[in-house]
Parts: structure tokens; sequence; C-alpha cells
């Protein structure tokens, strides 16, 4: 297995180290991404690198494509083989949510799926939450972030895998968003 120590330290270098977009992040985002691609026998040396450039082009609005370009001139800095930068420069652009755009090979759609995963549940309640302080933004518009996006998620998954793991966060959400209603009503 290729040591991807350099890339870890470029990207780590790029990004805050916690926060909603943090490294803290990447990290998880790496270990769905491995987790997903073992089972399905994915191109780790694609997979991999993907999962930890991903977000290397934050804060851009458009992160995916600014990570992409990121992504491309180190990896042809340090001389990886075209095909394997061209996989990897492809999953990153299309791994967003909001930057849309069809994941085509496998090693793309576990990327999108394990970004998407690390929205959802327990976890993906925490990051909404700190986005919502990062922005200044009051509970309301946390909770509609619930709805606009993070409820969304469930349906835009391509693995089986990610679908399996995703349906026990939907839920979560589910019964936190119950439960932040009633307390918010002052019902309980």
């Amino acid at each position: 297995m290729r040591d991807y120590t350099e890339l870890e330290e470029f990207s780590r270098a790029r990004q805050e180290p916690r926060g909603c977009h943090g490294y803290d992040h990447t990290e998880r985002v790496i270990q769905l991404s491995e987790g997903i691609g073992i089972e399905y026998n994915a191109d780790m040396a694609v997979l991999v690198p993907a999962a930890i450039l991903h977000d290397i082009g934050r804060p851009n609005a458009d992160h995916a494509s600014h990570s992409a370009v990121q992504a491309r001139n180190i990896l042809m800095e340090k001389v990886w083989d075209l095909a394997i930068i061209d996989g990897i420069v492809h999953a990153i652009e299309v791994h967003s949510f909001s930057a849309g755009g069809e994941a085509l090979t496998l090693e793309a759609r576990i990327l999108s799926d394990a970004d998407k995963l690390d929205a959802m549940g327990a976890i993906g309640a925490y990051r909404a939450a700190q986005y919502a302080v990062e922005k200044g933004r009051p509970i309301e518009d946390f909770i509609d972030h619930f709805h606009e996006k993070l409820l969304k998620l469930k349906d835009m998954l391509y693995t089986d895998k990610a679908k399996e793991m995703a349906a026990k966060r939907h839920e979560f959400m589910l019964s936190y968003l119950e439960q932040i209603g009633k307390e918010l009503k002052g019902l309980i």
C-alpha cells in the first residue's frame, strides 16, 4: 500500500483542524471511503488520495472544482500516473452535494457516499450545529438545514453499503428533529 503521509500533510495544511469542514471531517471521510471501498474492491490508489484531498479547495464556494484543480496540480508535481490522477480528480469534482455532476466511477461514487454519510446522523447534527455557529445563524436556520439538505442525502447515495449505513443515520436525524421541535415549543 502506498504511503499517503505527504498528501495528508498537504491536505491538513489547507484545512482547519476542526470545524464543520475541518480536517477531522476529512479523516472520517477517509475512514468511510476505505471501509466501503474494501467491500466493493475499489481502486484504493484512486479512492484514498481522493478522500484525502476532497476538501482542500475550501472555503471557495465551488470547493469541489477548486479541490480538483489543486489535487491535479500537486499530483502532477509528484509525477503520479496520469490515469490515476484523472480518477482522483473526477472523484473530487463530483463528490459535493452542491456541485452536482454524475459520479461515473466506483471510486467517485464511494467518495460521494462517504462525504454524504459524514453529513448524516449524530455527526451530521453536530456538524450542522458547528456550521450554524460558524456562520452566526439562528436555531431556525440550523433546523432548516436538515430539511434543505441533510434529510435528502439518503436518496442521493450510490452504494448499497452506504444506503444501509444511511438508514440508521437518517432515522436518528428524524428523531432529533422531533425532539428539538418539542423542546422549542416547550412541550417537554
